[in-house]
């Protein structure tokens, strides 16, 4: 097995041209160096460096073990920092926001499995564009937030953010509706709704239904919005009641939905993008280690929702 100490060698040699000018970067003796490059050697079957007066200069497998050697180099690096961090963490709170839906599914699922780690979230739960504020003013430490593929959020520069769950959009309709009858939806025949009455969200700027309108906008259609509201229950109860139509995403579709049928759309538009939101700790974009179990615990929690059941087709 290789050992982290052959390609630390490696890697100084190439970097400074020669096994002598390897040894004094390392703080090693030029002996030691070439203990371990020939054991290297020994291990791959083949020259890593060719050697002259002038200096060393890798071969072609030496270039190609570079290259992962660097990789393997900063991954352990990366392990010594992180396990230091987690080790000083102490107990730590985190202000986290979110939003509605993704609260009920996955946040007690969340805050347990960081608190086992010593980490306190304290939440607040409000509307997408709130959370993007939030964060952008520094009042956060993270949020989970949603958008649609080709809509950014309008975050400050120094603002990570990271998937950790694709949310489909269904389209909600009434049992008996000419659609209903189908296991799903293709962008036409979304496109054939453009006279049906709709229901959006409160926010002119939700990015759900950003991506519908410009859909039907597309084709030269504006959509009669008759409700807005960011209650999928009133969704719901007003699509049963042959009222309106519209997308819920699927994490808000826990329950059963009398009178009510769910379609997927055969189209990757149709989806949201669940990310975490985060101001990076330095110049090298990484959060904190805080944030970094937190994102991992949320990965977790959508992992668990999902594999607890599918999307529901209610009604007919």
């Amino acid at each position: 097995m290789a050992d982290l100490r052959q390609f630390e060698a490696l890697t100084a040699v190439h970097a400074e041209g020669s096994v002598t000018a390897a040894a004094r970067r390392l703080g090693w003796g030029q002996p030691t160096v070439d203990y371990h490059l020939k054991n290297l050697e020994r291990l791959v079957g083949s020259p890593v460096l060719v050697r002259s007066p002038r200096g060393s200069r890798l071969t072609p497998v030496g270039m190609l073990l570079l290259e992962r050697a660097q990789e393997i180099l900063t991954l352990s690096e990366r392990a010594v920092a992180d396990a230091r961090e987690f080790s000083q963490l102490g107990r730590v709170r985190l202000r986290f926001g979110t939003f509605a839906t993704a609260a009920a599914s996955i946040l007690p699922f969340v805050a347990g499995s960081v608190g086992d780690l010593g980490i306190e979230i304290d939440a607040t739960f409000e509307e997408v564009p709130a959370l993007v504020d939030r964060i952008n003013r520094g009042a956060l430490d993270a949020a989970l937030v949603y958008t649609v593929p080709g809509y950014d959020l309008p975050f400050r520069p120094d603002v990570v953010t990271m998937e950790v769950y694709r949310d489909p959009l269904l389209l909600a309709l009434p049992v008996g509706h000419p659609l209903a009858s189908r296991r799903s939806v293709d962008l036409p025949a979304v496109l054939s709704l453009r006279d049906e009455r709709w229901v959006f969200a409160t926010s002119a700027e939700d990015a759900m239904d950003r991506v519908v309108a410009d859909a039907f906008a597309a084709e030269g259609h504006v959509l009669d919005v008759a409700i807005r509201t960011d209650d999928f229950q009133v969704l719901l109860g007003m699509t049963a009641a042959r009222m309106v139509v519209g997308f819920i995403p699927g994490l808000a579709t826990t329950a059963a939905h009398p009178g009510i049928v769910l379609l997927p759309v055969d189209d990757p538009s149709f989806v949201r993008s669940i990310l975490v939101a985060t101001p990076a700790d330095d110049a090298s974009r990484r959060p904190s280690a805080a944030t970094r179990h937190l994102v991992a615990a949320i990965r977790d929690g959508f992992a668990a929702v999902r594999a607890g059941g599918g999307t529901r087709r209610n009604g007919g």
